[in-house]
C-alpha cells in the first residue's frame, strides 16, 4: 500500500479519516471569529504588559521591527495573530512565572505545541530550541528567558488578565517590612520547636 512506486497511498495520495475531516467541517465556519479573539486579546495582553515594564515582541506593537510590513500584508480584519514573547531575563525566572500561571492562578498551560482555546506557554530556549547551539540561539533572538505564549480566548480577557498580574505579583521581592514580618515569624517558629524539643 506504502510501496512508493505503485502503492495505493503513491499512486491516490494520503487519505483523511472520516472523523477527523467531519470535525474539520464543524470547526471551520466559526474560524475566522476565533482567528479574531485570538488577535484581539494577544494585543491586549501584549499592550497592557509593555505598560508593566515587560520586555515584548508582538507584530501588532508598533515598536515591532515588522510591524509596518506584516500591517501591509496582513487582512486587518483578523489582527497579528495569536502568538508573543514576553521576556524575563533569564530561565529561572521564565520557569517560575510560567508555573505561578499554571499551578497558582491557572491562567494557561505549559506546552511545547502552541495554538489552542486554552493559553499555552513554552520556554523555547530550555524546551523546543535546546538542541541549538548557545550562538545560533542567541543570532535568533531566542534568550534564555524567553516565554513564547499562544492566547486563549476561554474566560474573560479581564478574568485572564487578573490570573496574569496575580502571578507576576509572586514574581516580585517581599517588601522590606514584610520581609522583617517574616524573619520574625520563622525565628518564632524556631524557638517553638528549640522548646519542644527540650521536652
Amino acid at each position: 500500500m506504502m510501496d512508493l512506486q505503485e502503492g495505493a497511498l503513491m499512486l491516490l495520495g494520503p487519505t483523511m479519516n472520516a472523523k477527523v475531516a467531519f470535525e474539520l467541517s464543524e470547526r471551520l465556519p466559526h474560524l475566522p471569529l476565533r482567528m479574531q479573539e485570538h488577535s484581539r486579546r494577544a494585543m491586549a495582553f501584549a499592550t497592557r504588559m509593555q505598560r508593566l515594564g515587560l520586555r515584548v515582541a508582538y507584530p501588532g506593537l508598533p515598536d515591532h521591527p515588522h510591524h509596518a510590513r506584516l500591517a501591509a500584508m496582513g487582512n486587518p480584519g483578523y489582527g497579528f495573530g495569536g502568538m508573543l514573547c514576553v521576556d524575563m531575563g533569564t530561565e529561572d525566572r521564565a520557569n517560575r512565572l510560567m508555573h505561578h500561571l499554571q499551578n497558582t492562578t491557572q491562567f494557561g498551560l505549559m506546552a511545547v505545541s502552541l495554538g489552542y482555546y486554552e493559553t499555552l506557554m513554552s520556554c523555547s530556549g530550555s524546551s523546543t530550541s535546546s538542541e541549538m547551539p548557545p550562538e545560533d540561539r542567541a543570532r535568533a533572538g531566542i534568550s534564555p528567558g524567553l516565554v513564547r505564549m499562544s492566547v486563549g480566548y476561554n474566560g474573560t480577557l479581564e478574568q485572564r488578565w487578573a490570573q496574569f498580574e496575580r502571578a507576576l505579583a509572586l514574581m516580585q521581592p517581599a517588601a522590606p517590612q514584610q520581609q522583617l514580618h517574616k524573619g520574625a515569624a520563622d525565628r518564632g517558629a524556631a524557638d517553638a520547636g528549640s522548646n519542644n524539643c527540650k521536652h
